[in-house]
């Protein structure tokens, strides 16, 4: 475990994190609902704390570090994969959600085991939260999705469609239309009307 830069106390947190509910009622599920709840803090408190930005902004970046893309990456680097405990149904490669599951559940395990300072300085050099100013995202249909999940129970879809200049895109919440977007292929019309989503619903100014 020299890759997690931490020594448990209880290995049987450990263990538990790793543990898939396909494997053991002992899994790491309740630790995830945990684990997710102290990763937005923290991430959330190092922005308050590091950064001038707008609300809307904040949300954006962290929405970059916790998701599921980021904890994935984190998981790979820590090399995690060799500590799973999956159950013989389970087949297949471990995928991205059980990945981005199993860093929370470590989070929580951190937590528990020790202290938020503890925990805090384990998610600071993991998700190397000290490179914020150095994220540009303009994959805006992502973020659209991301910032629309942490803060809405809805179903989301784009409606696009050739037009003269080239397709039409609009966005929709439920039955709500959000936005619109204009563009020569169909990810760039898609593009635009989540970029005029995320500033209309977030206030966000790009």
């Amino acid at each position: 475990m020299n890759k997690i830069g931490y020594k448990f106390k209880d290995e049987s947190l450990f263990k538990r994190a790793m543990t898939h509910s396909s494997k053991s009622a002992e899994n790491y599920e309740r630790l995830e609902f945990l684990g997710d709840g102290i990763l937005d803090f923290v991430v959330g408190e190092y922005l308050f704390k590091h950064s001038g930005e707008a609300e809307g902004k904040l949300t954006v970046i962290r929405s970059h570090f916790v998701s599921e893309n980021n904890l994935c990456k984190v998981f790979d680097k820590l090399g995690l994969e060799k500590f799973i405990e999956l159950g013989k149904s389970y087949q297949g490669e471990v995928s991205k959600a059980i990945k981005c599951d199993i860093v929370e559940a470590l989070i929580a395990a951190i937590y528990l085991d020790s202290n938020l300072k503890r925990v805090t300085e384990f998610i600071e050099k993991q998700l190397n939260l000290c490179q914020f100013r150095d994220i540009k995202d303009d994959n805006y249909k992502s973020q659209l999705q991301e910032l629309v999940q942490a803060s809405f129970k809805c179903k989301m879809q784009y409606v696009t469609e050739p037009s003269e200049e080239g397709f039409k895109s609009s966005f929709y919440m439920d039955e709500d239309k959000i936005s619109s977007g204009k563009g020569k292929s169909k990810m760039e019309a898609e593009q635009e009307a989540a970029q005029k989503a995320i500033k209309k619903l977030f206030l966000i100014k790009k």
